[in-house]
């Protein structure tokens, strides 16, 4: 039995003998260079932790690329499970909004562009408890400030955005068929 520095004294004679080639190989089997990156650094995680495995010099790379076979296999699967999400993803969101009839009103593009110009914890704090729905507290929480924050910013946010959007909100809080902001809820 070796003792641990031994192993890893090994170790980093196989990594250092043994990346370069490593890496040509993953990179030849993906479509992104980043994913050989990424096939790499699992590669050399398996190896660093079974380093007490790892065979002689001479055997090591067939080791390392038997590891990477396995590793590619599973970058492979998640890549196809992670397709077939965003496929199902995609389909939802297509469906979800093919019906919205206001996703083209010029009004709700200028909620939008109203939004882009505010700053981003009044944005955040406006959307939190508009499309969101939460309280100041919940909120706060979120944010990581306290209510009183988010109640002063809210305030300010829905001011900003009525006047950036320009014409009559109606009652506070209320952008004609876009957007609707209500007044804080408090407690919950």
């Amino acid at each position: 039995m070796s003792s641990g520095t031994d192993d890893e004294d090994r170790f980093r004679r196989v990594y250092a003998a043994e990346f370069a080639p490593l890496l040509a190989y993953a990179v030849r089997r993906v479509v992104q260079p980043e994913d050989a990156a990424d096939v790499v650094a699992e590669t050399f995680l398996v190896a660093w932790r079974r380093r007490r495995d790892l065979p002689g010099d001479g055997e090591a790379r067939l080791w390392l690329y038997g590891v990477a076979r396995r590793v590619l296999a599973n970058h492979h699967r998640g890549g196809a499970r992670r397709q077939r999400l965003g496929d199902r993803l995609r389909q939802r969101i297509g469906a979800a909004f093919a019906g919205d009839p206001g996703s083209e009103v010029p009004a709700r593009l200028d909620v939008r562009a109203a939004l882009g110009r505010l700053g981003e914890l009044d944005r955040e704090v406006l959307l939190l408890s508009v499309w969101e729905g939460l309280a100041p507290r919940e909120a706060a929480t979120v944010l990581g400030v306290s209510p009183a924050v988010v109640r002063s910013r809210l305030s300010r946010a829905r001011a900003r955005l009525r006047e950036l959007v320009g014409d009559d909100p109606g009652p506070p809080g209320h952008v004609p068929g876009v957007l609707t902001v209500p007044a804080p809820k408090e407690g919950r």
